[in-house]
């Protein structure tokens, strides 16, 4: 396997390039979603995952996660050469299904896990779970955009 993708142009970018995109593009979706989250008052919930029951303990670990899950982006959309993710609509677009992914693996499977509660697919239609999933659009939407503009190959 190579180390650069090529999109519609003849540039090529290093893995580490769209690394780095995904990260950047995670973090401004994580602050999109994050907005949210705390006009849902939900920001101690997360902080918990550490410990804590503070808002800005919980603010601080969805970012973390926001920039983890935008570098597994970036590197996704570089190892299975997803060329549509560097132009602005389509990057919407896969950037929409990706929250609906992250959104079914995060609140559904792995956050409940993690506090005791085992997976939660049985309450994905119930309110919090609803809105959850308008965050995680919100922040694939954002992201998606964040790194086709930023990776500049639209």
């Amino acid at each position: 396997m190579t180390d650069t993708v090529h999109g519609g142009s003849a540039e090529t970018r290093p893995l580490i390039m769209d690394i780095g995109t995904g990260v950047v593009a995670g973090l401004a979706g994580g602050l999109v979603f994050g907005a949210l989250m705390a006009v849902m008052a939900m920001l101690p919930m997360i902080g918990t995952l550490v410990g804590s029951e503070s808002a800005v303990a919980g603010f601080g670990v969805h970012m973390v996660i926001s920039a983890v899950i935008g570098a597994i982006y970036g590197g996704a959309v570089h190892v299975l050469g997803l060329s549509p993710a560097y132009r602005l609509v389509s990057g919407i677009g896969i950037g929409l299904t990706y929250g609906v992914i992250w959104w079914i693996l995060g609140p559904l499977l792995i956050m409940p896990t993690m506090m005791g509660m085992g997976p939660q697919v049985g309450s994905a239609l119930s309110q919090m779970n609803v809105m959850s999933l308008i965050g995680h659009l919100m922040f694939g939407a954002t992201a998606g955009a964040a790194f086709a503009l930023l990776s500049d190959r639209r």
